[in-house]
């Protein structure tokens, strides 16, 4: 088969065509410079340039989107680079009232799309890239922490309101992002788990609100990804998202990448284990996991990647030995 680039490659795996080989991408967090928009831009561009991914998750910390309205975050070590909200802004139940509207084009939300912007800039389209948004029920976690849970079942008003408002900044924050030289969303979903809601729960405070986003931007985004985190997903729910693909955390959580693409008629995205096989000294080990992968999807509708983010301290080898299993094998091999 005649070589593809990256967006043929995509373009591809999402129609359900033969690839070249599977399409794969790894993502990272770049802890403290990511709070520097010009120090975020180089390490994305230099993480693309390096690796020369199929498309660039971009990375920009994962408390971006609550720190306007007052929420204070650090980094503490965390091996997987993220910050960690450690004032939230809601605390007490009248606090939701403080969730007005925003700006996205000043503080924190601008310096992401700035970020996004020089990025772009410097790849001149030769991938997709994806600006990270953060489901608007994610972001109300961040804000309040763990009292979200209770809040939202005696005080499901109070939370729908600043759901609300969260939406509306999150639209602008999206369709501004596309502007700025994304090609669509990689849109997180951090609460779309049976450990935190029931699926009523979920349809109404998480799935009303995702799809309003979805909608905003269709026409205007090339490739949407949705991102599934946690165990026990409610992944058939997931599934009627109109997104062009899903990735969660298929070694660690059900279903399987065989059952996934039974289920999801576009791309997963998965078949890495970010904290298991991808941290091991055993490189063979990292072969055997990418050639898995291919096997239970026959390489249709695949794009190789990990569950969530890739631990900070994964050695260059080990992203290498991914890169290469899945380019020195072509779907006809494994087919």
């Amino acid at each position: 088969m005649k070589p593809m680039n990256h967006w043929q490659r995509i373009e591809a795996a999402i129609a359900g065509e033969p690839v070249d080989q599977p399409p794969v991408a790894l993502w990272r967090h770049f802890p403290n410079d990511d709070q520097d928009p010009g120090k975020l831009a180089g390490h994305m561009i230099d993480w693309q340039r390096r690796w020369d991914f199929d498309v660039v998750k971009f990375m920009p910390s994962g408390t971006y989107g609550v720190e306007d309205w007052g929420a204070v975050s650090t980094y503490d070590g965390a091996p997987n680079g993220a910050r960690k909200v450690v004032r939230p802004r809601v605390s007490r139940t009248d606090d939701w009232l403080a969730i007005v509207d925003l700006d996205v084009q000043k503080g924190n939300y601008r310096r992401q799309n700035d970020a996004l912007a020089a990025t772009a800039k410097a790849l001149g389209g030769s991938v997709p890239i994806l600006q990270t948004v953060f489901s608007p029920l994610t972001t109300a976690r961040k804000l309040a922490t763990e009292r979200l849970f209770a809040d939202l079942r005696q005080h499901s008003d109070a939370v729908e309101r600043a759901l609300r408002v969260i939406t509306d900044v999150t639209i602008r924050f999206a369709l501004n992002a596309l502007d700025a030289g994304a090609h669509g969303m990689f849109f997180a979903s951090q609460l779309s788990s049976f450990r935190h809601l029931s699926q009523a729960e979920y349809e109404r405070f998480g799935m009303a609100f995702d799809l309003e986003i979805f909608a905003a931007v269709k026409g205007k985004a090339k490739l949407n990804m949705l991102h599934a985190h946690g165990d026990d997903v409610m992944f058939d729910l997931l599934a009627k998202y109109p997104t062009d693909m899903l990735n969660w955390h298929d070694r660690t959580s059900e279903p399987n990448l065989r059952d996934g693409v039974a289920g999801f008629r576009r791309v997963v995205v998965g078949g890495i284990d970010e904290h298991g096989t991808l941290m091991q000294p055993d490189l063979r080990a990292i072969e055997r996991e990418v050639r898995d992968a291919i096997e239970q999807t026959n390489g249709r509708r695949l794009m190789l990647g990990p569950g969530c983010v890739v631990p900070i301290s994964v050695s260059d080898d080990a992203i290498a030995t991914v890169v290469g299993a899945v380019r020195a094998r072509s779907v006809r091999e494994i087919a």
